[in-house]
């Protein structure tokens, strides 16, 4: 292109190139000419107007983007970042916004690495270089004394009113409840003398937990399923899985946490019979999970047992967290063997005959920490009730339950005495020894505490199989060790006498869980006793003193005497 024809065109091609040329739009799109010096130590201290003092000017790679200005603050100081953005994409997690504005206005965003100020513009050249930075207005003095006064007093009315709510809640809550029990109890049909035996079977949980009881099954009365939405999975065995959940109230918004155990529909047997374990209203007692009613779910093709629920989890769990004292020790005993002794016991305390109920799968797992730190038994699927219309062929036909490490010594040789019912107590108060055990290894009276292991610990595999529990209790006549220091206590002393006899070899010689209650209640005043006489410096008369000689037969260590410290009536029957 040559002379001035030529000269004359590109001066016309360059004109057109220029945006706005002769009124007309650009022929293509312009990017924008913006600072762009990534991130850099800065003076700005975050208020008024600042520059970016930044020295590099970039023309942004694609049409779309716009300029930005980045300022933070960390513990060196402040810092600004410049550069070009496409404000359809997040940067740092924020979206952009006020892009299209000529003056780059500074606003707080919560990045992925912290707090950040972030500005953009688009219609001026390099507007990302001068940052206005919102005023900070500096409160006056009566308003610094309100907003003084505000957060001083709003959290103490919240928390007053929250405090007088609930307490009304609460009140009304327990006593419709009540009235509701109250009015269950008057419909039922007179006893002809006595003392009135269905209010005494029914006993409500001191820790609150069974006060969902009246709504459930009030509500439910196996027409319908209750509200409930399962939470958190926080156990799980051979047949079910045991979910955390809320129970919706039928007249508020309000929810209960319960308890729910999912069994799959082909564990079907297991629900029942843990269903109709619990559905016996004679079960009740506060050392025994609080039943709230089971359901069949066929659109989910499970079955269901929902319960009362307790945060504190299941023996096992919270000795593994806690070393225990002395008398969370007593506590956790004897709420346990009441427990047992409830089970098997023949007679109400009203006097009405009970049908007992052996458990056959006492573990630690399987006995729950309420909020008093008392126990409660639960899981109830391999229970059984020891009816007086069974038979020995029935009895025979129950099979070699329960968990291998926790079996009697009867039971791993299958050679149970069906003729005697009391037999099947006798399997349970060896599974309690040795929870008891297991308990007195993780109190602080016993002087070294070890980390928590399972009755038999190492000398097991985590899991051991019947063959391997009969080496070691039947060949060796092993049980749990209990070291010469742990009978420096003069009451771990006699709670390790009363584990075992209660794990000893003969189920007949083993003590019944009535008796082991009301030694470990006899325990508290004797070391009442023995604490003051020592502390009068008063001699222990002889026969008060615990015995130091032992015998140790194989692995076994036995302590005699010890029934002249407590004596107790250890009769063969749990008859109350």
């Amino acid at each position: 292109m040559e002379g001035p024809r030529g000269v004359l065109s590109l001066c016309l091609f360059t004109v057109l190139l220029q945006p706005g040329t002769l009124g007309m739009p650009p022929l293509y799109p312009m990017s924008q000419l913006c600072m762009f010096c990534d991130l850099e130590l800065s003076s700005c201290s975050g208020t008024g107007t600042c520059m970016s003092n930044c020295s590099i000017t970039s023309i942004c790679d694609d049409s779309n983007e716009v300029c930005v200005s980045i300022w933070r603050k960390n513990e060196t100081g402040f810092s600004i970042e410049t550069l070009c953005h496409d404000p359809s994409k997040p940067l740092y997690g924020v979206m952009l916004e006020d892009y299209n504005s000529s003056t780059c206005v500074m606003k707080e965003k919560n990045t992925t690495s912290g707090m950040a100020h972030f500005c953009s513009c688009t219609d001026e050249e390099e507007c990302n270089d001068n940052m206005l930075f919102s005023p900070i207005l500096d409160p006056t003095p009566d308003d610094s004394l309100v907003s003084v006064l505000l957060v001083s007093l709003v959290p103490l009315v919240v928390m007053g009113i929250v405090v007088v709510g609930m307490f009304h809640w609460y009140r009304a809550y327990r006593q419709r409840g009540i009235r509701e029990w109250e009015s269950n109890i008057k419909k039922r049909k007179p006893k002809a003398a006595g003392l009135d035996c269905d209010a005494c079977a029914i006993m409500m949980d001191d820790d609150g937990s069974d006060s969902s009881s009246t709504h459930a099954n009030s509500l439910n009365h196996n027409t319908e399923p209750l509200p409930i939405e399962l939470e958190l999975l926080v156990g799980k065995g051979r047949f079910a899985q045991v979910y955390k959940a809320k129970l919706k109230q039928s007249t508020s918004d309000q929810f209960e946490t319960v308890a729910v155990k999912i069994f799959p529909y082909e564990e079907y047997a297991s629900w029942k019979n843990e269903k109709d374990i619990f559905s016996n209203t004679d079960l009740r007692h506060e050392n025994v999970l609080h039943f709230l009613t089971a359901e069949e779910r066929k659109v989910e093709k499970q079955y269901w047992i929902i319960t009362a629920f307790h945060h504190r989890g299941n023996l096992q769990e919270h000795l593994t967290r806690h070393v225990i004292s002395w008398e969370e020790l007593q506590v956790l005993g004897m709420s346990l063997s009441q427990g047992v002794a409830h089970l098997h016991s023949d007679r109400l305390l009203c006097g009405r005959p009970k049908v007992p109920i052996v458990h056959r799968d006492l573990k630690s797992s399987n006995i729950l920490v309420k909020n008093d730190l008392t126990l409660c038994l639960s899981d109830f699927g391999l229970a059984l009730r020891l009816d007086s219309c069974l038979t020995v062929d029935d009895l025979a036909n129950s099979g070699q339950v329960g968990t291998a490490r926790y079996m009697a010594p009867e039971v791993l040789e299958a050679r149970l005495n069906l003729e005697n019912m009391e037999s099947f107590k006798q399997t349970d108060i060896y599974s309690m020894a040795l929870v008891l055990w297991e308990m007195t290894s993780r109190c602080e009276a016993i002087g070294e505490v070890k980390d928590y292991e399972p009755a038999y610990g190492s000398k097991v595999r985590e899991h051991p199989c019947v063959e391997s529990m009969k080496d070691n209790v039947l060949r060796d006549r092993g049980r749990p060790e209990i070291p010469d220091s742990w009978l420096q206590h003069q009451g771990i002393a006699v709670i390790c006498a009363t584990i075992m006899e209660c794990w000893d070899h003969d189920p007949e010689a083993r003590l019944t869980a009535h008796c082991v209650a009301e030694r470990i209640s006899e325990l508290e005043d004797e070391m009442e006793k023995l604490s003051s006489r020592s502390s009068s410096a008063e001699k222990i008369p002889a026969e008060l003193k615990i015995p130091t000689d032992l015998e140790i037969p194989g692995d076994e260590q036995k302590i005699t005497g010890i029934q002249d410290v407590i004596a107790v009536d250890c009769s063969v029957s749990d008859e109350k």
